[in-house]
């Protein structure tokens, strides 16, 4: 369109120029030979569509002088491979969207080609109830800060809602009500009239159109141009209630004028005559159609959008934390051998501290956690668990798999170094040769050797991840430092007794874990279930969980198939979490779930809805601090070391304790929050420590009469020899 100036020889503003645009096509589109949109249409139908050569063409196919050959290829040609791209990279993601994204972008378009591609019916999903709801309170003028507070503000209010009785001018006044009423009344500004035998107030502007609309009496002394004829009165009068309040049906028009619901559906259809209306499913959880302003709509849907927008934004890295205990089911009420399975089903492939798996790990995911469950699946073979690396004598990192996945997902975790020697060297040989062995099998293949060497070099193995048991029973002998050594022999055994008793930590059948592996798969195979296990275990899978969990090739062994599971739709990638790294990929449920556990529990209504705090082990997977997220502010020195723990509340970390070194470091929201210290004392009423002892505090002893000293007594510590402790 033409772009007019008033001064050649000054330069106009982009914004001055488009505005008079536009008002020059609103002129211009009142008549179609208008030669500026000639020469628009001319251009676009044959200079870029070349219009009259499609018409040549589809002639010559409708008289049969050229032949329409359908022909199959391999490839599309140049041209179709553009379309093609084009149309799946706008529709790749259409049904698996995010509901913040699919609701946005709905909203983002405009009002007529919404209502011509999804109808009307749709808006009753799209717009926001809370939305809504606010927005009617402004119309009405009942938030505070729309209260009249003067006599003239009041009399602004009665000409933007119409009729009110004393009742609801006392909700939307902040100050002397009745005075002020007095007053207009006295000034003739305002006047009573009789509608359904209800006393209102208008104002003396309106008393022509209440007279002319429903035949009301009006008194002496008004001014003559409020008195005289006002064409389509209950027009305007249905139209400022269409103004002032949400999407409304006919009845709560009619109920409010006492008037029969034919002439308010006549005043209705006039106005959507003129668009100043509009007809449909508006209410979020409503029932039948309804009518509602387009000004009120349009503020419907922008205030939708904004709030749509809020919840695309990324999350703050405290609702990752509250999304990955929701995604582990941590504090749920799950229990029996059918959610330890689906637990097991998360954590697979996960390094976990052997110390931790049964205590802390398993505990923290099933109520009432019961060994023979695990062991069931372990000697059932269901179950599989591998050594990860050793931790000092009597702990290590293990890891468990499901058996049919484990070939698919061993190849892709980091192995520690195989241990070289003689004795390992024939005990690898002696598996090999006989497979899965007993400890007085194990225990001939190193004649020369002691108890203890064979032990011990066979424990080496099984940290390196290359043999296994059938049981944890001999793990969990390790763990509790017993079973060392074999029991010696007291004298002559007798005719039917066994000549040895292995140690306990000796228990069970070995074997190699390659040969419970079975036959090998390829990189490939390994990456894609590795991908699919990440996805598993945290729903929404970052660069820096995947760097912590010690996957072969770090993110980028993993970030080709996540690619390519986004291009197939299976999961979607974005900037979900605030402050992590761009390239985060997460299932399309996941995202919901994930924006649902934006809201901290500070909001929360009652202090009764705050969640109860949560004691996880340092190293447990669905404890992000440490790995994917970095450890708040604070003088300590925390870690995800073996025997660690870690209270949260909603996200949020209150302190780190180290049972073994009696290291408790603060971080800085236990100084407001002092449930941690109840849930340490927990650890000792709920069984699962002997005693709990506080020795030092951020790196330096303990004040006995610092803030901490103070909450651990409140939580019933008591004073030790060298710090405060917790007994059963």
């Amino acid at each position: 369109l033409l772009l007019p100036r008033r001064r050649p020889d000054r330069r106009t503003p982009l914004w001055q120029q488009r505005q008079r645009a536009s008002d020059l096509l609103a002129v211009a589109a009142k008549y179609p030979t208008f030669p500026i949109l000639l020469e628009t249409s001319r251009e676009c139908l044959q200079d870029v569509f070349d219009l009259p050569a499609l018409r040549e063409v589809l002639g010559q196919l409708r008289s049969r002088q050229v032949r329409a050959v359908a022909v199959d290829t391999q490839k599309p040609s140049p041209f179709a491979q553009s379309l093609l791209f084009n149309w799946i990279a706008a529709y790749m993601y259409e049904g698996d969207a995010p509901l913040a994204e699919r609701r946005a972008a709905a909203l983002a378009l405009d009002r007529d080609l919404l209502r011509e591609l999804l109808g009307n019916e749709e808006l009753r999903e799209l717009l926001d109830p809370e939305v809504l709801a606010d927005l009617e309170l402004e119309l009405q003028r009942l938030t505070e800060s729309r209260h009249a507070r003067t006599a003239d503000e009041l009399h602004d209010v009665l000409r933007q809602l119409g009729e009110l009785s004393v009742a609801e001018i006392d909700l939307r006044t902040a100050g002397e009500a009745a005075v002020w009423v007095t007053q207009l009344l006295h000034d003739r500004r305002a006047v009573e009239v009789l509608l359904g035998g209800e006393s209102r107030l208008i104002a003396a502007e309106d008393a022509a159109r209440y007279r002319d609309a429903f035949g009301c009496n009006l008194p002496l002394g008004l001014p003559r141009e409020f008195t005289e004829p006002v064409p389509h009165p209950l027009e305007s009068l249905v139209g400022r209630y269409a103004r002032t309040h949400a999407p409304f049906t006919a009845e709560e028009c009619a109920r409010r004028f006492a008037m029969p619901v034919e002439r308010v559906l006549g005043a209705l259809r006039a106005l959507e005559a003129d668009e100043r209306v509009v007809h449909g499913e508006f209410r979020p959880g409503g029932h039948g159609r309804e009518w509602c302003d387009a000004d009120v709509l349009r503020q419907l849907r922008r205030r939708s959008l904004a709030a749509l927008r809020r919840e695309v934004e990324p999350v703050e890295p405290d609702a990752l934390v509250r999304f990955v205990l929701a995604w582990h089911g941590i504090g749920a009420d799950r229990r029996g051998l059918d959610a330890l399975v689906e637990a097991i089903g998360q954590l697979q492939g996960a390094a976990v501290v052997a110390s931790s798996l049964e205590h802390d790990v398993l505990p923290a995911r099933l109520h009432s956690y019961r060994p023979t469950d695990l062991d069931q699946l372990c000697t059932s073979g269901e179950v599989v668990w591998v050594g990860a690396g050793g931790l000092g004598g009597n702990d290590g990192r293990v890891r468990l798999f499901f058996a049919d996945q484990l070939a698919a997902l061993l190849p892709g975790t980091e192995r520690p170094e195989p241990p070289v020697g003689a004795l390992h060297d024939s005990l690898r040989a002696l598996l090999a040769q006989r497979g899965a062995s007993f400890w007085n099998q194990l225990r001939a293949a190193a004649p020369d050797a002691t108890d203890g060497e064979t032990m011990a070099a066979r424990w080496d193995l099984v940290w390196a991840g290359e043999v296994t048991n059938d049981s944890l029973a001999p793990l969990r002998a390790v763990l509790a430092g017993a079973g060392r050594k074999a029991a010696p022999v007291r004298g002559r055994p007798r005719p039917g007794r066994l000549t040895r008793i292995g140690p306990p930590a000796g228990a069970g059948r070995w074997s190699l874990v390659a040969d419970v592996v079975g036959p090998s798969v390829t990189a490939t195979e390994t990456a894609h279930a590795t991908a699919l296990q990440l996805l598993e275990r945290y729903g929404v899978v970052t660069r820096e969980a995947v760097l912590a969990d010690n996957v072969v090739g770090g993110f980028t062994g993993v970030y080709g198939v996540l690619k390519m599971l986004e291009e197939r739709g299976q999961v979607r990638r974005g900037y979900f979490v605030a402050g992590l790294g761009a390239a985060q990929f997460a299932l399309p449920g996941a995202v919901d779930r994930l924006r649902s556990a934006r809201d901290p529990a500070d909001a929360f209504a009652r202090p009764d809805d705050v969640p109860p705090p949560v004691v996880l082990a340092a190293t447990d997977p669905a404890q992000p601090y440490g790995a994917a997220i970095a450890w708040p502010s604070t003088t300590g020195r925390p870690a995800r070391s073996a025997g660690a723990l870690v209270v949260l509340r909603d996200g949020r970390p209150l302190v780190w304790f180290d049972r073994r070194s009696a290291h408790l470091v603060t971080f800085p929201d236990a100084t407001i929050d002092h449930g941690w210290a109840d849930s340490l004392a927990a650890l000792v009423k709920d069984g699962r420590a002997r005693t709990v002892e506080v020795r030092k505090v951020d790196g330096g002893p303990l004040d006995p009469h610092g803030t901490v000293a103070t909450a651990l007594a409140a939580a019933g510590f008591v004073d030790g020899y060298r710090g405060m402790v917790a007994r059963g």
